[in-house]
């Protein structure tokens, strides 16, 4: 791949656009795992986010973008892509409507359920603990403790590999199971629409905080990972399966089976992306000897 006239061309149009070369993604994901990127782009602006795209369209690249890498594994060594990270910028925050809240791609879904609390509005305590961008929420339709994306989000834009924009509304964003149209890898969202209802700020809190309280004492919040490690199969819960099958604990190098939730692969120090790997590999095949059940990967892998 021509590199330097991706670089060149990104300069051309968007002087100020932050640019790092060779840049360690264990540095922009959650699980702190992960080789260098060739090229890495920090967009701050719709406009520039056009800009990259069409600047890789034209050289046959294809872009890896993120946000706050948090569903992320990220190969070991050299990684030979460009990503275009939205976690600095596409920030808009804003109650359109009465019960609408307009978001960029780049806020935090923490940030988006505070600011719907202050305003008023219930729907999205769900997301106050979730570690991503709205990004990452409407990509894979992100959701915990029976809330989902796909309850309050009615219309999200987009931008194409090849820079179009367009609008996706309702049923077109195809939110299903850890699933939208975006998971499909033609297009990528720059801001969402939510629809909430009306409600009292301060039983809106109390659920946010009733929820906070849950994560801490049933997660391992204190250490890197990528939550979730494995969908939910249609028979049960993959932590209880995994629990079942006694791997709870089981350690491959750096990484480990969360003794404290199952359901989460940890990194204990060092990890790399291939003992996470290993580490899964021996979860599924474990689990699927055991109870006929395969277990599936939510986690993203790069490279």
């Amino acid at each position: 791949m021509e590199w330097t006239m991706l670089k060149k061309r990104l300069l051309e149009r968007c002087p100020d656009l932050k640019l790092l070369e060779h840049e360690p993604m264990s540095r922009h994901t959650t699980f702190r795992i992960g080789g260098e990127v060739v090229l890495m782009a920090f967009v701050k602006t719709e406009e520039e986010f056009k800009l990259a795209l069409q600047a890789a369209h034209e050289e046959n690249i294809i872009p890896y973008v993120v946000g706050n890498g948090s569903n992320i594994l990220a190969a070991d060594g050299a990684i030979d892509v460009f990503v275009i990270a939205t976690c600095e910028g596409l920030n808009r925050l804003e109650r359109t409507g009465e019960q609408e809240i307009t978001c960029g791609v780049g806020v935090s879904m923490a940030r988006l359920a505070t600011f719907a609390m202050e305003q008023g509005l219930t729907g999205l305590e769900f997301a106050h603990g979730i570690p991503g961008t709205v990004g990452g929420g409407i990509y894979m339709n992100a959701g915990a403790y029976g809330g989902e994306i796909k309850d309050v989000a009615v219309e999200s834009r987009y931008l194409t590999l090849s820079g179009e924009s367009g609008v996706l509304r309702g049923e077109e964003q195809k939110l299903t199971y850890r699933h939208s149209a975006y998971s499909e890898g033609d297009k990528f969202a720059t801001s969402v629409v939510f629809h909430l209802e009306k409600g009292d700020k301060e039983t809106i809190r109390s659920r946010m905080a009733e929820l906070a309280e849950k994560r801490r004492s049933r997660q391992p919040l204190d250490k890197p990972s990528a939550g979730s490690t494995f969908k939910r199969p249609a028979q049960g819960f993959a932590a209880a399966l995994i629990e079942q099958c006694g791997l709870k604990g089981y350690t491959v190098g750096g990484a480990q089976v969360s003794e404290k939730h199952s359901g989460f692969v940890i990194n204990c120090g060092g990890a790399t992306c291939a003992d996470v790997l290993a580490l899964t590999e021996h979860v599924h095949q474990v689990v699927l000897e055991q109870t006929g059940v395969a277990l599936e990967m939510e986690v993203r892998r790069l490279g």
